[in-house]
Formats: structure tokens, C-alpha cells, sequence
């Protein structure tokens, strides 16, 4: 989730990522640097625990943005971000991030998916992010997905939530296993923020 201040045209805008997933934020300051100076939610006193009620990824981003315009005032980037499994039916989906439950660790998570896909030879999956804008009374919407496929165990120690077991059809690696700007130039995240980079640069905000 991202909160813009309009700042002074010679100077670096400013975008909130309102998160408080720490990895998330260092994906966004690596992806916009340059173009955009990354704050964190708790930076502008936002510790408000948001719901995430729909049972889309666009829902839940839009609940997000709209969340922070109407609390705070702040024309708002919110995202979202799902792990779709084809032999689970799609799942987890927009409860990846509480795929074991409501308190779980990304290890819990990961150990879950590996337990749930033993034995399947289907392997296929995809990550998926959007991106939802409020900005001056209008909405927009910006996706981003990269296919792949879930491995039989873990590789590399690098990234965050499923990414040691998530092994990008582009790369034959996991997301674990790329440095971070190797993972940002092809992440389903990243794909997203370009989209919405682009789009502010286009609309000169």
C-alpha cells in the first residue's frame, strides 16, 4: 500500500508504502529508487490494523487504498499478493499470507504448501499482485504475475514468504536463490510497481 504526498515539481515525490512487511519495503525502495522517495506507513502515523475482507486480490487492495484516502486524507497505492496453485484449485490465493493459519511464520507456510503438494505431479503455479491507485477521485488498478512452479523442497536463503520454494519458469530458479534486483526485474510485484511508475511519470504526478 503506497500514500502520495504532492511535493515541489524539482523535488523527489515522496510515496508511503504502507506496509509492515519489512521485505515488501525493501523490494519498493529497490524497484522505484531514483524515481521515488519510499517512506513507511509508520512514518506517517498510520498503525492501523486494516482489514482484508474480499475474496479478490483487487478487492483487498482497493479495500486498503480507500481505507487510508478516508482515515487519513492521503490519495492512496494499496497492494495485494497471492500464490495461485493449480492442484489446489488456485489456493491459497488471496490467504497466502495465512495459508497456516492466522499467526503463522513464512516457514509455517512453506512446510503447509510442501506438505499439501507431496505426491502431485501438477506442479504449476503462479504468483500474482495488484496494485490499486485512489488518486484525485478516481481509481486504477495495475497487475503484475509471474508463472512457475512449486518445488519438492527449499532452495536458497534469500527473499521472503514462499519464495525458497517458487521456481520461476524464466530462470529456472527460486526467487530464493536471485540476488534482489535479478527477482525485481521479473517479480510479479515488480511488474506491478513499473506499471504504476509509469503510469504516474505518463500523468505527471
Amino acid at each position: 500500500m503506497f500514500v502520495i504526498e504532492y511535493m515541489n515539481k524539482k523535488e523527489l515525490k515522496k510515496l508511503v508504502f504502507a506496509t509492515n512487511n519489512l521485505h515488501k519495503l525493501e523490494e519498493a525502495r529497490e524497484i522505484l529508487a531514483g524515481e521515488f522517495e519510499i517512506v513507511s506507513l509508520a512514518e506517517i502515523g498510520c498503525h492501523d490494523d486494516i482489514p482484508e475482507t474480499a475474496d479478490t486480490l483487487e478487492g483487498n487492495a482497493l479495500i486498503k487504498a480507500r481505507w487510508v484516502k478516508e482515515k487519513y486524507g492521503y490519495d492512496c497505492f494499496a497492494d495485494d499478493t497471492g500464490l495461485m496453485v493449480d492442484a489446489l484449485g488456485g489456493a491459497p490465493g488471496v490467504y497466502s499470507a495465512r495459508y497456516a493459519g492466522e499467526h503463522c511464520t513464512f516457514a509455517d507456510n512453506v512446510n503447509k504448501m510442501l506438505s499439501e503438494m507431496e505426491g502431485k505431479r501438477d506442479r504449476k503455479a503462479h504468483f500474482a499482485t495488484v496494485v490499486a491507485l485512489v488518486l484525485n477521485g478516481e481509481t486504477n488498478t495495475f497487475e503484475g504475475r509471474v508463472d512457475g512452479y512449486i518445488s519438492e523442497e527449499a532452495h536458497g536463503d534469500g527473499g521472503f514468504g514462499y519464495d525458497p520454494i517458487f521456481i520461476a519458469e524464466e530462470t529456472g530458479r527460486s526467487f530464493a536463490e536471485m540476488a534482489p534486483e535479478e527477482k525485481n526485474a521479473i517479480s510479479h510485484r515488480g511488474r506491478a510497481m513499473r506499471k504504476l511508475a509509469d503510469f504516474l511519470k505518463t500523468n505527471d504526478f
